[in-house]
């Protein structure tokens, strides 16, 4: 928690404050005696800033919720769950729950950064690589070319021409590199700019399964927390809705409220509205009908999460050695186009 307090904290900070607070309650401690513990432990000005603003809140309203809203740093979906935590007395239940919550949306967040850091590290360098055999090696052979009386042609004549051309207007692809590093640095440093940078890639088409995975995740990880704190069906599903950004998923959670409303049992509802299929439509009709769907829920969650982890390692370990692959095919053939001329050229003399 030593985000500055005009700044939403990260699914990290969230998870750690809310574990804290469901450590407190668990020990018999009042939350508004808690928040003056957590106070005297802050490691930062930042974190003793706003735990005074939320300790100055509560003590005015009696209402953790209201101060963590005033706050202005937590979530929507927190803030409600809270709510929900007071007032029917399960707060600190909820509070665990939330912690392990936004642990895994943290996790998540992990993951898909590190799938995306290093293909991007990897492009860079062979557009690096490819740039400088364009522009400073292509010359150099083309040098040995005019001294051998001939000249380039073809694949070779065409990739120094284009490399001229590179040098020519090397003050517009300086800008043009420049604005693209400053590009990167939003999407990778600004929380805004890493949920579009998110967005944009999960939108992409092969990425269809991994996005379709990762809002089953969330949604069950919603469900299982708001199912666990007594609420109705048709509020767990309005809650847990709010937590998954996908279109086309949030379209089926509509189709299954529909459902609900229409007197469906939720487990039927969940199926023939697409939201669950398979292993996770049948743990759920059987998690209804023994009166423990939210444990099945959380249980779907953790698949889920395992899942997307396997997925992620098997991208990654596919990414590397497919990346390393094409640039030394790129690579080679750019020699090839100059080398194999210039030897039929030696040969001759």
């Amino acid at each position: 928690m030593a985000q500055k307090t005009v700044t939403p904290l990260s699914n990290t900070e969230i998870s750690a404050f809310c574990s804290q607070m469901a450590m407190i309650l668990r020990s018999g401690i009042f939350a508004m005696e808690g928040i003056s513990i957590m106070m005297e432990d802050a490691r930062s000005t930042e974190e003793y800033t706003l735990l005074a603003r939320i300790d100055d809140t509560y003590q005015e309203t009696g209402q953790l919720h209201e101060a963590l809203r005033e706050a202005q740093v937590f979530p929507a979906y927190l803030i409600r769950m809270v709510r929900i935590g007071e007032e029917t007395g399960r707060l600190e239940d909820v509070m665990g729950a939330l912690a392990l919550y936004y642990e895994r949306e943290a996790s998540v967040s992990r993951m898909i950064r590190s799938a995306l850091t290093y293909p991007l590290v990897m492009v860079f360098m062979m557009l690096l690589v490819i740039l400088v055999l364009i522009t400073k090696v292509m010359p150099i052979f083309e040098q040995i070319f005019v001294q051998l009386g001939s000249e380039m042609t073809g694949l070779a004549g065409a990739l120094l021409e284009l490399g001229n051309v590179i040098n020519r207007y090397s003050v517009l692809l300086l800008a043009l590199l420049l604005l693209l590093a400053a590009v990167f640095v939003y999407l990778g440093t600004t929380r805004s700019g890493r949920r579009q940078f998110q967005k944009l890639i999960c939108s992409l088409p092969f990425m269809d399964a991994l996005t379709n995975q990762l809002a089953v995740c969330r949604f069950a990880g919603g469900m299982a927390l708001t199912l666990s704190s007594g609420m109705s069906p048709e509020e767990c599903l309005s809650l847990s809705s709010q937590l998954v950004t996908e279109e086309r998923f949030a379209q089926k959670i509509r189709c299954c409220r529909t459902g609900l409303e229409q007197g469906q049992d939720l487990h039927k509802a969940l199926s023939e509205s697409g939201v669950f299929n398979g292993i996770y439509a049948r743990m759920a009709s059987i998690g209804e009908r023994t009166g423990s769907l939210d444990e099945v829920m959380q249980n779907i969650a953790d698949a889920c999460q395992e899942e997307i982890d396997q997925k992620f390692t098997g991208l990654l370990a596919a990414l590397e050695p497919t990346l390393v692959i094409l640039l030394s095919l790129i690579v080679g053939v750019i020699l090839l186009s100059v080398m194999l001329p210039l030897m039929g050229i030696m040969s001759s003399l």
